[in-house]
């Protein structure tokens, strides 16, 4: 047993999407639950629905909901012959299952209505893409994965009931590899116990794909993105950048951790919990070897590099030159959680607190105003978080050099300098 996921990008064009069926003929023998993502940009267009309609402007919201309709039948369109009827009727079940909710009011919160209608992206995608494997030959059950992950009512950040999934997955999906070799399914949504519709929050795709593979005790997880594999560096703004083929799962957590664009770390645990390796793979040039993520510590990673931009710094200083004790460091967490502020980096003196943090100017304001009741407060802006895992000399030479250092941190195995 395998498990596949395909992104947003892998599906955002005709041609992509017929590149998965090359792919699959090159597993002919496995079983395989396959997750599939909203194609291309379909969530973010689908945002904009709920915005619209949020703000009581029912037609702009239909109007968009029906640009969204018509990219999806030309899709199918272009994809389908003898599957095609039957699968225009299935996509109009679906939009009609949106637009019963964009001729409503909303009466309820705006993430609830969110769940509801950005869900329909990962439905639309995956009624036309199993159409069309079944018509190039690949046979395959397509399923609605609202009616196998039952979630809490958290929405935008639904929990999985890990129990009734389980029942679900050994009663609804096991049985359909008796008669299919793959079982298509959505990514990053799910449904409660009232049959309301869910999402997973960030990275929610690729923790689907992790969910399934340790119910179903796969044999690895394979993410098909448009890279060659997990690098070292952005290569937007590293050229030099490398793939590293192998990574341990407590690696990818530290890369995210400090703002790696990698695997969100909610979706290693699942996999960790069991051993099962994570591959990243390139649905591009599926003869690339990629990355492999499992248990395995690997030695002698190349200097890893993540920049965060737009950093702000708050110094925050205690009034009477008392110094930083516990009930100073719980009052700023305590700040830090009300306002939803995540640091990237705190540094503590005899009298002095440092908040390194994305600067989004309202949650700032908000911050350096309640800690002006606590500390004196200055705020320095237009700032570089630059982190470095496994360093060398060379690495930190290069990436400091003519750089005014604001703020350093330093550890056996990372890092991080603060730049003006």
């Amino acid at each position: 047993m395998k498990v596949f996921k395909f992104g947003g990008a892998s599906v955002n064009s005709v041609d992509r999407i017929k590149q998965i069926v090359d792919i699959l003929r090159l597993y002919p023998d496995d079983k395989k639950v396959v997750v599939i993502s909203a194609m291309g940009k379909t969530t973010n267009a689908l945002e904009k629905v709920v915005e619209s309609f949020f703000g009581n402007r029912k037609e702009e919201a239909l109007q968009l909901f029906d640009h969204i309709k018509k990219q999806h039948l030309n899709t199918a369109k272009y994809l389908l012959v003898t599957g095609a009827n039957a699968t225009d009727a299935r996509l109009m079940d679906l939009f009609t299952e949106v637009e019963w909710t964009l001729h409503d009011k909303p009466v309820k919160d705006f993430d609830y209505y969110y769940d509801q209608i950005v869900c329909a992206g990962e439905l639309l995608s995956t009624t036309i893409i199993s159409a069309y494997l079944n018509e190039q030959g690949i046979g395959n059950m397509w399923t609605d994965v609202r009616d196998i992950f039952r979630t809490d009512d958290h929405f935008r950040n639904a929990g999985i009931d890990w129990a009734f999934t389980e029942k679900n997955v050994r009663e609804k999906v096991v049985p359909l590899f008796d008669e299919y070799d793959i079982v298509i399914t959505q990514g990053f949504i799910g449904a409660t116990d009232e049959n309301e519709s869910t999402t997973l929050g960030r990275e929610g795709s690729d923790y689907s794909a992790a969910v399934f593979g340790n119910l179903l005790n796969a044999e690895n997880v394979t993410i098909w993105k448009d890279v060659a594999g997990i690098m070292n560096a952005d290569p937007k703004a590293f050229p030099s950048a490398v793939v590293m083929h192998e990574l341990s799962y407590e690696e990818v957590i530290e890369m995210a951790y400090y703002g790696a664009q990698v695997i969100h770390p909610k979706t290693i645990k699942p996999l960790e919990n069991k051993n099962i390796p994570l591959i990243v793979k390139c649905f591009i040039d599926p003869a690339l070897p990629g990355t492999v993520i499992h248990h395995k510590t690997i030695n002698n990673l190349p200097p890893v590099f993540v920049v965060k931009q737009n950093q702000v710094l708050l110094h925050l200083q205690t009034r009477d030159f008392s110094f930083i004790d516990e009930h100073a460091i719980t009052r700023l967490y305590h700040l830090l959680t009300q306002i939803n502020i995540s640091p990237n980096l705190i540094q503590t003196g005899a009298v002095t607190l440092m908040v390194c943090a994305d600067d989004k100017e309202d949650k700032i304001g908000q911050l350096a105003a309640a800690a002006s009741e606590i500390f004196d407060v200055q705020v320095e802006k237009n700032l570089t978080l630059l982190t470095i895992r496994h360093y060398t000399k060379e690495a930190i030479a290069e990436m400091t050099h003519e750089k005014y250092i604001v703020l350093q941190q330093q550890s056996p195995h990372t890092v991080q300098f603060l730049l003006r």
